[in-house]
């Protein structure tokens, strides 16, 4: 048999031929088939190794000009000059190379984290296992919004649905049966009975035989010339190109004035043309987008450990201009632990610890609870939705077995459960009948009931629908999820929604999921942050208005609307009232979408949390989508642009808080970059204006470069995060990083730094020195930029966030200061002897930037740009 043609072969077959039993394969069977058939993932492109890289950094337009300078200066007998341009270019190479692997190594370990799962049943039970270990031969088991990750031949199905999209640009979802094929030479989207890897389950659930996987899939076949690895710039790294681009051309544009009066007073050709270069190596902040991908990448990792993985990078920086996180419930605010608390039943209302399994009712009720159930507890394990969770572990405190009890009466047929309906029905026999058990939302229940279980099943009346009507009401006052159990008789398992009519009341089950501890404070957190958090839930509406009032996300009912009310709203009406709500239940996924629009036509950043497929739509016209990593289904957590290991309301303000931070420190450390390299210019416009000696020699410039621009930048950008920037407001989301205030504080802080540059040179002139005033200008210069390092941490005084709490700096600016010290001592780079007073002027003038932008932001405040 060809693997293209197990469509056309019966379920017994395929099993038959790929050696699979009803129960899964067993260890030995996989471990022998993962050498045979090696991992389940599509082989990337090629990866460039490290020396590719290395070789990379010599690329740039700069740099293939210094390499001419170097081998020019060869030429013309300056060998000290062509040896310290070449070693700079060699350390600059290896530090972007250091970069880039650093950077790759922190997003290969996210990628990881972030790989997608599958369920497969092995020796008999149900493993969730990284979809790359899944193997010819298993048996997948797929339930709504599930993610499928091989090729295989579907052996059970229950109303599944599968969205093909991926492979055929079909938008429908095909319906999937088990039954053998006939017709040869199908086209893949007629082969219901076939799955691909790529496609998701959009209903029902089933199993499938894998028959394919890894490039072997039909998706592998396509994927064989792509590289599905390359990472895109984000916004920021792309702006930044634009604005160093045309930086590079204004420095260019000065460098080209200054050469051509160099060599109007005379000066040496190939002088000349080596200072203007060297002046423009150092003027050019180069190390710009590789700033923002290092500070980036170990943001990243730092947020993963804090149970925060980003899917992309770009979220990171939206996340400091969240205003809005919309968020479920269930699980996100509250602990996800649902517990049943009463009762009702028997016209009575009964706490859980009350009911007694030889009451024939409560027997019943208990029974159709677990039945009805897709959950299941496997040792330590448990397997499930909370919900239905609740009602098995109810059954253990009993004793009472969900195997057990389903085995008695298995199970024939069924309707999954989904959100649009908010019910489930499973057929069970039960003797000689067949019996439909339904559960689900009340309210969606009452309409369809028409007899209350009793000794005659008698038929229901106003009175009795009243009670159960008011204790649904009195549940949901307390805050308590409330699911309806109801049965009938029906005739074939091969049921349909129209069977969900005439049932018999059972009872009332009501539980609790507690609000997390920290979740009323991470809330307070918000609004203290200037975002509003939004519960948007599937729960009725009293219960979500209960907990939203414990936690202070609504203050009054009115605050508070259901998706019935909101399905009478016009697109333009909603956004009109959507700044009314706090609290939206009872809505569908439908819903979410429009919710999420209106806030943004509303010019706010939308952060949204999301679990089902249905949810992938809002996931993704959400700024930043965010998928439940516990309970999240794959095509949500695809459609996210993070998820959360942890599934918690917390995480998602830690993160917000962690992007605001990350932000700021790539701000930070562009204004070093920028500011200090101002101060170079500034100091050789003066002099170039003034006819004075040119104060630096192009090796000073060089080296410069090499020790002032990336190490303490990246150390800036690892600057803690601080919790203050939580009590300002969004940032907004267009706001350009490069605004008038950013440019003017560069710009002052620029000249300060050229200002007591200019002065050592000055005092070295005096001595009738030239090479000693160009010592004390270079030297002056690159200590004064180390200690900027300090300035630029933050936009307030190391006094208020601590002189000591960014170690990388210290170690930068240490590790800086004593290589310059090296320098001036043995001479190196053709500098000057100095004295002892020399050296005291030229510390003494360092620290004058550092003191007078200090004490400008402890007593005056700093100019927020």
């Amino acid at each position: 048999m060809k693997v293209t043609e197990y469509y056309q072969a019966s379920v017994q077959e395929v099993m038959k031929k790929l050696d699979v039993t009803q129960y899964g394969l067993n260890d030995y069977e996989v471990r022998g088939r993962q050498k045979k058939y090696g991992y389940n993932e599509l082989k990337e492109g090629k990866q460039k190794n490290i020396f590719q890289v290395f070789l990379e950094q010599f690329q740039d337009f700069l740099v293939l000009i210094l390499i001419v300078a170097a081998i020019v200066s060869i030429f013309l007998g300056d060998m000290d000059s062509s040896i310290v341009i070449l070693v700079v270019i060699i350390l600059n190479a290896i530090l972007g190379t250091v970069q880039h692997a650093r950077a790759e190594k922190s997003l290969n370990s996210l990628k990881e984290m972030s790989a997608p799962v599958s369920k497969v049943k092995r020796n008999g039970e149900i493993l969730e296992i990284p979809s790359r270990n899944v193997i010819v031969g298993d048996l997948l088991i797929l339930e709504a919004g599930d993610s499928i990750s091989a090729d295989g031949r579907v052996v059970e199905s229950y109303s599944l649905q599968i969205n093909e999209s991926s492979l055929t640009g079909e938008s429908l979802a095909v319906d999937k049966v088990a039954n053998t094929i006939h017709e040869t030479e199908l086209a893949l989207g007629d082969r219901k009975n076939m799955v691909y890897s790529g496609s998701f389950v959009t209903n029902g659930r089933g199993a499938v035989a894998v028959t394919s996987i890894g490039m072997n899939t039909e998706i592998g076949k396509i994927a064989k010339l792509i590289d599905n690895a390359k990472e895109k710039k984000t916004p920021l790294q792309v702006n930044l190109d634009k604005f160093g681009k045309r930086l590079a051309i204004g420095i260019i544009f000065i460098c080209i004035i200054i050469f051509a009066l160099d060599i109007i007073r005379g000066r040496e050709m190939i002088d000349s043309f080596m200072f203007a270069v060297s002046l423009a190596v150092a003027a050019i902040p180069e190390a710009l987008s590789s700033i923002v991908t290092i500070v980036l990448a170990v943001g990243t990792q730092n947020m993963a450990k804090e149970n925060a993985i980003i899917r992309k990078l770009p979220a990171v920086e939206s996340l400091g201009s969240v205003s809005i996180i919309c968020t479920d419930k269930t699980g996100t605010l509250t602990q996800n632990k649902m517990t049943v608390q009463e009762i009702y039943t028997g016209e009575q209302f009964f706490s859980s610890s009350e009911l007694e399994p030889a009451n024939p009712n409560h027997k019943k009720l208990l029974d159709f609870a677990i039945l009805c159930n897709d959950s299941m507890m496997l040792r330590d394990k448990t397997i499930g939705d909370p919900t239905e969770l609740a009602l098995v572990k109810l059954g253990h405190e009993f004793e009472m077995s969900e195997q057990l009890i389903r085995g008695l009466h298995p199970r024939v047929g069924e309707i999954p459960f989904d959100s649009t309906r908010k019910l489930m029905s499973t057929v069970h026999r039960m003797g000689n009948r067949n019996v439909m058990i339904t559960k689900g939302a009340v309210d969606e229940l009452l309409p369809r009931i028409s007899r209350v279980d009793s000794s005659s099943s008698t038929i229901i009346t106003n009175e009795q629908l009243e009670k159960i009507n008011q204790a649904n009401t009195a549940f949901s006052n307390a805050g308590l999820r409330v699911i309806a159990i109801t049965y009938k008789d029906v005739f074939s398992s091969h049921i349909s929604e129209k069977d969900e009519q005439g049932l018999t009341f059972v009872g009332l089950i009501a539980m609790m999921d507690p609000p997390r501890d920290e979740s009323a404070q991470a809330v307070a957190d918000c609004i203290e942050a200037g975002i509003k958090p939004v519960m948007i839930t599937g729960d009725h509406k009293i219960t979500a208005i209960a907990i939203a009032k414990q936690l202070g996300i609504l203050k009054s009912p009115d605050e508070a609307i259901e998706g019935k009310e909101i399905e009478k709203l016009s697109d333009r009406e909603l956004k009109n009232k959507v700044e009314s709500f706090s609290v939206y239940a009872r809505v569908s996924p439908e819903h979410k979408i429009r919710i999420v629009k209106a806030w943004q036509e509303k010019g706010h950043v939308v952060a949204m949390t999301g679990d089902g497929v249905n949810d992938a739509p809002a996931l993704k016209q959400a700024e930043i989508g965010v998928a439940m990593g516990k309970t999240g289904t794959e095509v949500a957590k695809d459609a996210s642009a993070m998820i959360l290991t942890d599934d918690n309301f917390l995480t998602i303000v830690k993160s917000i808080s962690n992007g605001r931070s990350i932000y700021a420190n790539i701000k930070n450390a562009i204004k070093f970059l920028l500011s200090g390299n101002a101060g170079a210019i500034f100091v050789v416009l003066y002099a170039t204006l003034f006819a004075l000696p040119a104060p630096f020699l192009p090796i000073h410039l060089l080296f410069i470069n090499l020790l002032t621009d990336s190490l303490p930048a990246i150390a800036i950008g690892l600057e803690p995060h601080n919790k203050k920037l939580m009590k300002e407001k969004p940032r907004h989301i267009n706001e350009s990083l490069l605004n008038k205030k950013f440019v003017s504080q560069v710009g002052f802080e620029g000249l300060i730094i050229a200002a007591v540059t200019i002065i050592a040179f000055q005092v070295g002139l005096s001595t009738g020195d030239t090479a000693v005033a160009t010592t004390m200008a270079f030297a002056t210069l690159c200590l004064s930029r180390l200690l900027h390092g300090f300035n630029c941490r933050s936009e307030e005084s190391i006094f208020k966030i601590g002189i000591f709490s960014n170690l990388a700096v210290w170690i930068a600016f240490l590790l800086g200061f004593t290589i310059l010290n090296f320098v001036l001592i043995n001479g190196l780079f053709e500098v000057a002897n100095l004295t002892s007073n020399q050296y005291l002027m030229i510390y003494g003038l360092s620290l004058v930037p550092l003191v007078i932008i200090q004490v400008r932001k402890l007593f005056f405040g700093s100019a927020k740009a």
